[in-house]
């Protein structure tokens, strides 16, 4: 207040005329209220990583101008320009950088699992052709097709190119549900290739011929089910017993180097091998006495084989050809082709076909009397090994790296059966005699017995303690399995249940081959130990007319 004021109060009433004065305390002037300073504004990270600071239009106090300071407006409220102009290290850019890669590649997921993706396989197919991508990748599968298919429009999405991804919705429109049994002509998996005259007509022969051998084997098949006289497993026990008492009777250098296939010829009284010199030998048997020398590849030999009609013998090498030859060693045709080393052959049991596998990851079939390619087969994801016949004549088995037996109808060129169990690389196959057993021998130091009829793996022995190289039914009926191994050794097994027969120990190093001879009395193998081991169930004194001399005299 500007003045002191004086109160004058009522007299007391003992004095009523003297008025009593009261001194009054003065009052203080209010202490003036400061007005609260504005924030400080503080940088906040923008969208772009870049820092800013908040525009502040809203409360009439300033904005923010193109230098990142505080306007005119600011200073008017007792504010000093703030100037934000931040230094980010190169680790933190790093660490900002993975940061927005991984959200990127969230979202993108995101975005993918919330697209609708059709699950019809002919949908899918017709939807990636419409983007102008690969209808399928070799190997791909229904459902990582769909996969591929989520992730490319999930792309074109984030790409904003969503005009072209709905021109593709609206073409296949009404694709998935059409059914999965309506497929367009256009869309036919797996694919097929407009083939040769001369394939249609070996087709046609293999045709006619498998009917009349199926025909045949199911005539045996019937009589022996039905004749009284025919005891089968009388007939197994005998030649199990035969197999049961195999013993080394005959061992040979086969060659300088180690040795890597072996054959019988159809009657059994010859013997051919080859070695990875590159040389393929003929042999007389029993006595295991050199007849010829097959000399014309100029890297290793990789099988020999001895046809089933003729007496013809076809060798397969590492420098990609295949030669047929006669027994007198001259050379009649030379199969060419391959892009990489053969591994395997196998002749037709008409004699008049030849097929061949190959490190390209094909198999071919060719025509012994023209010399020509007739068939290029591709199927394996990885080289193709083994390769053996059907008795019939109408199927073939290739086996290969990608540890899978694929069975071919040859009559029609169709992949049938994709007989799936080994864990590792398959080496050698063979059909049995009986039609619809089929051996198979990998890496995985286990033979599988396989079904024709279910269509699945019915046996699985645990050979041996090392790979198995080479498989072999008895070719007469089937009724034991010889199976050679690098564990130095080859073991008999019954085709009736599978068990060990008898184990054929002799060899320094791997067994490479081995094969049987028509009735089942011979087993010969050979190894990196460069011998050819004859085993027999024969006696010496039957088999030698020297020593039968000897003691009749």
């Amino acid at each position: 207040m500007d003045s002191e004021q004086e109160t004058t109060l009522p007299t007391s009433p003992q004095d009523p005329t003297t008025p009593t004065q009261i001194p009054i305390i003065p009052t203080f002037a209010p202490i003036p209220v400061i007005p609260p300073l504005a924030p400080i504004p503080l940088p906040q990270p923008t969208q772009n990583g870049e820092s800013g600071i908040p525009n502040s239009d809203s409360d009439g106090s300033g904005s923010e101008n193109d230098d990142g300071m505080v306007d005119d407006a600011k200073e008017s409220n007792g504010l000093s320009p703030i100037e934000v102009n931040y230094e980010i290290s190169e680790e933190s850019r790093v660490v900002r950088e993975r940061h927005e890669k991984a959200m990127r590649e969230l979202m993108l997921k995101r975005r993918a699992a919330a697209l609708a993706v059709p699950t019809n396989d002919n949908a899918v197919r017709e939807r990636l052709r419409r983007l102008g991508e690969p209808i399928t990748l070799f190997g791909e599968r229904e459902m990582e097709r769909r996969d591929r298919l989520r992730v490319l429009m999930a792309k074109l999405d984030s790409e904003g190119e969503l005009e072209r991804l709905m021109k593709a919705n609206e073409e296949d429109e009404g694709t998935g549900r059409e059914g999965a049994g309506e497929e367009e002509e256009g869309l036919e998996y797996p694919f097929y290739t407009e083939g040769t005259r001369e394939l249609l007509e070996a087709r046609v022969k293999i045709g006619r011929l498998s009917v009349l051998r199926a025909r045949d084997r199911l005539v045996r098949s019937r009589r022996k089910r039905d004749d009284p006289d025919e005891d089968e497993d009388e007939e197994i026990g005998v030649v199990l017993r035969v197999a049961e008492g195999l013993v080394l009777d005959c061992s040979e250098i086969g060659d300088d180097r180690p040795l890597s296939g072996c054959s019988f010829s159809k009657d059994g009284k010859m013997l051919a091998t080859c070695s990875l010199t590159g040389v393929a030998k003929i042999w007389s048997m029993p006595n295991l006495h050199k007849v010829s020398v097959l000399k014309g590849h100029f890297e290793r030999a990789t099988d020999v084989k001895f046809s089933p009609v003729h007496s013809h013998v076809a060798t397969a090498s590492a420098d990609r050809t295949a030669k047929l030859w006669s027994p007198d060693g001259l050379l009649l045709k030379t199969f060419e082709g391959h892009l990489d080393r053969i591994g395997r052959i196998a002749f037709h049991p008409s004699g008049n076909y030849l097929g061949t596998t190959s490190f390209d990851k094909t198999w071919r079939l060719w025509d012994i009397e023209k010399g020509t390619e007739l068939l290029l087969q591709e199927g394996h994801s990885r080289s193709v090994y083994g390769i053996s016949f059907h008795p019939d004549g109408s199927l073939v088995a290739s086996c290969g790296l990608d540890a899978l037996t694929r069975v071919w109808d040859l009559r029609t060129g169709r992949s049938i059966l994709a007989l799936e169990g080994h864990v590792k690389p398959v080496l050698g196959v063979s059909f049995s005699p009986n039609g619809y057993h089929l051996a198979s021998g990998s890496e995985d130091n286990t033979c599988r017995i396989w079904d024709l009829r279910k269509r699945k793996s019915v046996y699985i022995i645990p050979a041996h303690s090392n790979l198995i190289s080479q498989v072999k039914f008895e070719p007469q009926e089937g009724y034991f399995l010889v199976t050679a191994s690098y564990d130095m050794t080859a073991k008999v097994w019954s085709s009736r249940d599978f068990k060990p027969v008898k184990t054929l120990s002799g060899h320094e190093a791997k067994v490479t081959s081995a094969d049987v001879v028509g009735d089942g009395q011979w087993v010969v193998t050979v190894s990196h130990d460069r011998t050819i081991k004859l085993w027999s169930s024969r006696s010496s004194s039957q088999e030698n007319p020297m020593d039968i001399d000897e003691t009749g005299s």
